[in-house]
């Protein structure tokens, strides 16, 4: 017989909104609401469920259930809460289709065999990044989760588009209001929402200025085609080797503002997240910088160094472990259907969270900052679905070969460059969240070698 599904108290319409901050009514929801699920899974264990605003929503966190429930064949992804909120940009683009979107399949059997290739010309556009480093002050004091993720945008626009972002400021600042605005209508009452006419007037100018931008680049490239083996030639060329159906510009428009959204945010909180962890183990730091040293000498990274750099390597999923920029992710269930070895029930298309950010913290399985478990021989014996940042199936992130090339690439060239320490020797994480994590009021000091 199943058991029932621990529950805290809530409030009649409110439901257990108020549960992520301490039952603290005047401000129900925190800033960083992965530590909100985090203090609730430390409360009520390995499952829980809350009520929130009428929405019935079951969270885990253990490995056990976890693993369990990363089978394609029960469950599917549950597109709610924020990134739910981002269709109202990205439609049915390849991150935030429902299951069973035409568009969606379409552009997927598509995209996956180009990201097969692997670089996409990474180097290049990288290389242009990271050679402005040589051109910088000897003395740098610089906030790196903000440069990071213009290197970021700046990469994933120049290889899936050939189009220089070149960090302008408004496209940046707009695509950050919306994605704080998405998670912030995600935790709002509806009836709350009609009510914010600026806030809803600007967050519809914000898509509607991402999405001309989006197409000005589409009708620039029609009128004046190019050879490049861009993702934009992959969409406006290629044909669906199943149904022989081209993307729509619409869907093109959707893929191209999904690439910018979800090729930018990960992997720049991810190296912000490392350059940290990099301060807090001096040790750690010395022992990547010797290695890139001995790899790279004076010389800049090429594609082919980086199976060379197993510490970096490992540096990097160590670091997604303890911060998986994407901390909680959804599923459903296909059938009613029960879990946990029988002990609870859980109903056909009832949303389920998985907190990632606590099943990388599992004690059954980890422990403090190590990268050495996370170098080639020990990877490779996690037990299954224990390190799971890009998800799993075949919702999973099609682009992850991209990034971690991005991430090794330009984490490499700045160890490679730089000293670094912090500006606050006594700085102790701090996380800012709206989509995704990453590290707030980070500062570093940056020298060159």
């Amino acid at each position: 017989m199943s058991r029932a599904i621990p529950q805290p108290p809530g409030y009649p319409f409110l439901g257990n909104i108020f549960s992520l901050n301490n039952g603290q009514i005047l401000t129900p929801f925190v800033d960083v609401p992965a530590h909100g699920f985090h203090e609730l899974a430390r409360k009520f264990g390995e499952i829980y469920q809350l009520n929130l605003l009428g929405r019935k929503v079951i969270f885990v966190s253990s490995y056990a259930l976890v693993n369990e429930l990363c089978d394609d064949s029960r469950f599917r992804k549950s597109v709610g809460g924020a990134l739910k909120e981002t269709r109202n940009l990205l439609n049915d683009g390849i991150f935030t289709a429902f299951d069973g979107e035409t568009s969606w399949n379409v552009a997927h059997r598509l995209l996956v065999p180009a990201f097969v290739r692997k670089s996409f010309g990474a180097k290049p556009a990288l290389q242009t990044d990271t050679n402005k480093l040589d051109s910088m002050p000897i003395d740098l004091n610089i906030d790196p989760t903000d440069d990071l993720t213009r290197v970021a945008l700046d990469t994933i626009a120049l290889c899936s588009m050939s189009y220089r972002q070149d960090s302008q400021p408004p496209f940046v600042q707009t695509m950050v209001d919306f994605l704080q605005e998405c998670n912030n209508r995600a935790n709002r009452p509806k009836i709350v929402q009609m009510f914010l006419n600026a806030t809803n007037g600007k967050y519809q100018r914000d898509i509607e200025q991402m999405r001309n931008t989006a197409k000005a680049i589409l009708q620039d490239r029609k009128a004046n085609p190019t050879d490049s083996k861009d993702m934009l030639n992959v969409m406006l060329r290629g044909r669906d080797p199943k149904t022989g159906a081209q993307m729509s510009d619409e869907s093109i428009i959707d893929n191209l503002l999904t690439f910018l959204i979800a090729g930018h945010e990960t992997t720049s909180g991810t190296m912000s997240f490392a350059l940290y962890y990099l301060l807090k183990h001096p040790e750690v730091m010395k022992e990547l910088q010797s290695e890139i040293d001995n790899v790279l000498g004076d010389q800049p990274a090429q594609l082919g160094d980086l199976t060379r750099m197993q510490y970096l390597n490992a540096v990097i999923r160590e670091t997604i472990r303890l911060q998986p920029t994407a901390a909680i992710r959804a599923i459903y269930p296909l059938e009613d259907t029960v879990i946990g070895g029988g002990k609870y029930f859980v109903m056909k298309n009832e949303p389920i969270a998985l907190q990632i950010w606590d099943l990388h913290r599992d004690i059954s399985i980890w422990e403090e900052f190590k990268p050495e478990r996370m170098l080639k021989e020990n990877f490779e014996l996690l037990p299954p679905n224990a390190w799971q940042p890009f998800g799993f199936g075949m919702r999973s992130c099609i682009g992850r070969a991209f990034a971690w090339q991005e991430m090794c690439l330009v984490l490499s060239s700045i160890v490679q460059r730089f000293d670094l320490a912090l500006v606050d020797p006594s700085y102790e994480l701090q996380i800012t969240q709206a989509i995704t994590i990453k590290p707030k009021d980070f500062r570093i000091l940056a020298r060159q070698r």
